[in-house]
């Protein structure tokens, strides 16, 4: 067995776990400031309630999983992206703190400012995720002795907002769709609107984004012509992007989520592709890039790891699917809630 390969791939699995499932409450927090009453906005804030610290472990777990499996991969990295990480983590923990102060106290300033910093917080650590995904798919300029050699305005070229914007689309359609299944009423009837306005930004942002890619990222499609069974992923992206619309206007709002959760699966996918058996590209000089095999620990500890993901992942995947089981149903507002 390849443990090198097999690590890329349970990485990939808990980025894709991530990207689904804090995606969709991300997207409400894009969304919040969007509401018109005080309210609305509590239904909002409850709908991801009770999810969305169990989302955000996939992210936790994600970066123990890289900084055991690929050390040197975690340590050019987080010496790369220390400035933007250590914003996205304050984005983060501020977007916690907001969700718990916001209905502390009901004067209007002090939940208008709550408000702001939650939906700030939530398009800006979006923002950040999309922009560390552009700049690994046009590389890095890391040098042989796999150090950054360049700085912060380096990440911020037009291509990596591009994709940060897109993201953002993506994230807040998500959401949107999430939020029509939690809701009741006039406001899931106006969450409607929010849905395909949504959708239609992020269909113009795919189409931007893919048409730069394909264009000055040539490295995107280099290992499709070594498996070009990945264009068959290609080819259900674009089936679940075109259902979505289908699935709204049918009435179908979870087959929408279904189809925008597959979506966002498929993105994942085709990144793995792009950057395998990279995991961060050297711009300088493809030889000093990093990759599953340069940058990884022993077989012995690779070994070990899987050993503990084969008996652990059970279990977080059961207690993911009881948690949403028992918080299923539309949100109702009690004594206790946000």
């Amino acid at each position: 067995m390849d443990l090198n390969l097999l690590w890329f791939l349970l990485l990939g699995v808990l980025l894709t776990g991530y990207a689904i499932l804090d995606g969709f409450d991300l997207g409400v927090g894009i969304l919040h400031f969007v509401a018109r009453k005080d309210e609305e906005r509590r239904v909002m804030l409850n709908s991801i309630g009770p999810l969305w610290d169990g989302n955000e472990v996939w992210l936790v777990t994600f970066g123990g999983a890289l900084f055991a499996a690929f050390p040197e991969c975690y340590a050019t990295v987080f010496q790369t992206f220390y400035t933007p990480f250590m914003i996205l983590l304050f984005a983060l923990i501020f977007r916690a703190v907001s969700m718990e102060f916001r209905s502390k106290r009901p004067g209007k300033a002090w939940r208008g400012f709550w408000d702001t910093a939650f939906s700030g917080a939530s398009t800006l650590a979006t923002l950040l995720f999309g922009v560390a995904v552009g700049n690994a798919m046009l590389g890095l300029p890391i040098g042989p002795d796999r150090e950054f050699k360049g700085g912060l305005l380096d990440m911020l070229g037009p291509y990596q907002l591009l994709v940060g914007v897109f993201v953002v689309a993506m994230f807040a359609m998500h959401g949107s769709i999430y939020l029509y299944l939690k809701t009741t009423g006039a406001f899931q009837h106006r969450i409607k609107e929010w849905m395909w306005r949504c959708f239609g930004l992020f269909l113009i942002f795919y189409i931007l984004t893919t048409m730069y890619t394909l264009v000055n990222v040539p490295n995107a499609t280099r290992n499709f012509q070594q498996m070009p069974w990945a264009w068959v992923v290609v080819v259900l992206n674009v089936l679940a992007i075109a259902n979505i619309p289908r699935a709204i206007y049918l009435g179908k709002p979870f087959f929408a989520f279904i189809s925008s959760a597959c979506t966002i699966a498929a993105f994942n996918f085709l990144f793995g592709i792009a950057l395998f058996p990279n995991l961060a590209v050297s711009s300088l000089d493809p030889a000093w890039s990093l990759t599953v095999y340069n940058a990884a620990s022993s077989q012995k500890t690779l070994g070990i790891m899987a050993l503990i993901a084969l008996l652990g992942v059970p279990f977080v995947l059961a207690y993911t699917s009881v948690i949403y089981w028992v918080f299923r149903g539309k949100v109702e507002i009690g004594k206790f809630s946000y």
